[in-house]
């Protein structure tokens, strides 16, 4: 087997392998040729190439999404590790484990004019979990230098790293680091970062490697259970009326569905679940915003829970927000082995474990139920909302309304739903999804720049239909992401293509002007077929009901190419629908 001839690339590599890191996602370079050349000559990982370094991580972010396991991109040095940052603030945000292994020069061509080099150590700050700056190898001739030698060069500060110390204690220090983020990586689910320089030459090789790993414990995550914790909010719990547990971001299958049954079996709870949260159940509280926009001052403090539980990652529903901003609970808890955000500026108590760990614990020492009609009130009011809602998509014109309720009701069942940010995710909030369809967005930063990089890494990890709904903007945005060569056949994407972000057509500010079309809404006239011709995807094309209801009837048929279909609504009429659809519903 070929290995790189630098012992730095070989410890990377073999250490990458020791923590179980199988996918590989590269972006073509020099300076990265050694970590290259180790990881594609050996058959344990499965390496992807892909050049727009940007593309190259959200990628990996949509593997890694999906395995929850960690994947690492590899890049070149310079500007190029700068693209993967939004795909790294993203995976901080949403604890997605993302490995950044980044080539740099050594420490003496540093801000010295020489091509491709900026400043890389620590250039994620805090949104890594850890920085690992790898130390350079000493050259042979460096390891032949005599004692005597030393004192003369001490003076010239870029070059003493290389004579303080024998290669052996330069190995040892590089072998923790690389330990070390690889292990956090995994055990606390977030990105690291570990940049390695390399000297020239780049592209010599061995068949044998001359290095021997110090052999490290690899550790799991463990919940360790306060039981004096769990029975202070039992003490609460028993005594309360109004419960709402909100649920945000959450993986398929996460928590056990006995447990979810437990939460329904009491009157005094409220479970609202978000379209991402991938909770099911026929007395849960989806789309949230049907229940909460029409409420006055009167149906809020009805509404206002006293205890509020929540788990998953970040919420879309700005309206709940809103909401318990201003009917604030009595307690709010937050069940998360990472992370408590404060999002309703009253959180009280961070419990570390995950939910399912959390609800298993706690719910087997429930001793009763309160008594309440908190949860059968409710039942009442979103039995009506569903009613007005069924209503009133009969009285409307093609718009974005009607196409997201006629593309949802079609997603296929058993496969996975991946929506882009802005309009796409809050439009599909607003409708019921089977079961039986998971539900993914990139939430953690809410960012349109990398959504089809990301459900293309997704198509690549798992064996199910997956389709990406998504918005023009973000689509044209992110287009790089069909240059890939790993695209299954069965992958679809639909565009509801409006020319331009509508979703700020529904924010305040001066509609209609020249200045809010294209400063704004940013008006245009693209069209994704070019884009399906460049890449070898199969085009559709839809303009009213009829002819997308036509599309959909043979848009998941097996095909030899993925396919596009482009569904074309009017800009001027989509946020008057999608406004008065609230004023309806109250």
């Amino acid at each position: 087997m070929k290995h790189s001839k630098i012992p730095l690339s070989q410890t990377v590599v073999t250490l990458c392998k020791t923590h179980n890191i199988k996918h590989i996602v590269i972006s073509p370079g020099s300076r990265n040729a050694p970590l290259t050349i180790g990881f594609t000559h050996d058959d344990f990982f499965n390496c992807y190439s892909i050049v727009d370094e940007r593309c190259a991580a959200f990628f990996a972010l949509g593997i890694a999404q999906q395995i929850q396991e960690p994947v690492a991109v590899v890049c070149t040095s310079g500007s190029a590790l700068l693209n993967y940052y939004p795909a790294i603030a993203e995976a901080y945000y949403s604890h997605i484990p993302l490995v950044v292994l980044s080539a740099d020069r050594p420490k003496h061509l540093i801000d010295v004019g020489d091509g491709q080099t900026i400043k890389q150590k620590n250039i994620y700050g805090e949104h890594v979990l850890y920085n690992a700056n790898l130390k350079l190898d000493l050259k042979e001739e460096d390891k032949t230098v005599k004692e005597n030698e030393l004192p003369i060069i001490k003076s010239i500060e870029n070059k003493l790293e290389r004579f303080l110390g024998f290669q052996k204690d330069i190995q040892s220090y590089n072998e923790s680091e690389i330990h070390d983020s690889l292990s956090l990586a995994a055990i606390k689910s977030g990105p690291v970062h570990i940049n390695i320089p390399f000297d020239e030459p780049l592209y010599e090789t061995v068949e044998e490697l001359s290095i021997n790993p110090k052999q490290f414990k690899l550790q799991n995550r463990i919940d360790n259970i306060d039981d004096f914790e769990i029975k202070s909010l039992l003490n609460v719990w028993h005594s309360t009326k109004r419960k709402m547990i909100l649920v945000g971001v959450l993986q398929p299958n996460s928590i056990e569905e006995k447990w979810l049954q437990k939460l329904v079996d009491d009157d005094s709870v409220l479970v609202f679940t978000e379209t991402t949260s991938n909770l099911h159940h026929p007395d849960f509280f989806s789309g949230i915003d049907k229940i909460i926009a029409p409420l006055d001052k009167e149906g809020f403090k009805a509404l206002q829970p006293e205890i509020l539980l929540t788990f998953g990652g970040l919420v879309v529903s700005k309206k709940i927000k809103a909401f318990l901003r201003t009917y604030k609970p009595t307690h709010h808890w937050h069940v998360d082995s990472f992370r408590a955000n404060d999002t309703f500026f009253c959180l009280d108590k961070h419990i570390k474990l995950t939910p399912n760990t959390f609800l298993s614990v706690f719910l087997q020492q429930v001793t009763h139920h309160t008594k309440s009609t908190y949860k059968a009130n409710w039942l009442v009011v979103r039995q009506k909302r569903r009613k007005l809602h069924d209503a009133y998509l009969k009285t409307i014109a093609f718009s974005d309304f009607s196409v997201f309720n006629t593309i949802l009701k079609n997603i296929p069942e058993l496969s996975q739903l991946q929506v882009g940010n802005s309009s796409a995710i809050r439009y599909t909030q607003l409708f019921q999804l089977p079961k039986r369809i998971e539900v993914f967005c990139n939430r953690g930063t809410s960012g349109i720049d990398g959504s089809t990089s990301t459900a293309i890494g997704a198509a690549v990890a798992i064996k199910k239909q997956v389709t990406f709904v998504t918005g023009d903007l973000s689509f044209f945005y992110d287009s790089n992401a069909l240059w890939n060569n790993y695209i299954p056949k069965n992958f679809r994407i639909i565009v509801i293509n409006n020319e331009g972000g509508g979703i700020f057509r529904i924010l305040p500010g001066h509609k209609n002007t020249a200045n809010f079309d294209t400063f704004f809404e940013t008006k245009h006239h693209l069209s994704a077929k070019q884009l399906c011709e460049m890449y070898g995807f199969e085009y559709h094309k839809a303009t009213d009901g009829i002819s997308l209801e036509d599309e959909l009837v043979t848009f998941y048929e097996t095909s030899n190419e993925p396919k596009l279909l482009e569904v074309f609504t009017p800009s001027r009429s989509n946020d008057d629908i999608l406004l008065d659809y609230f004023k309806f519903i109250k």
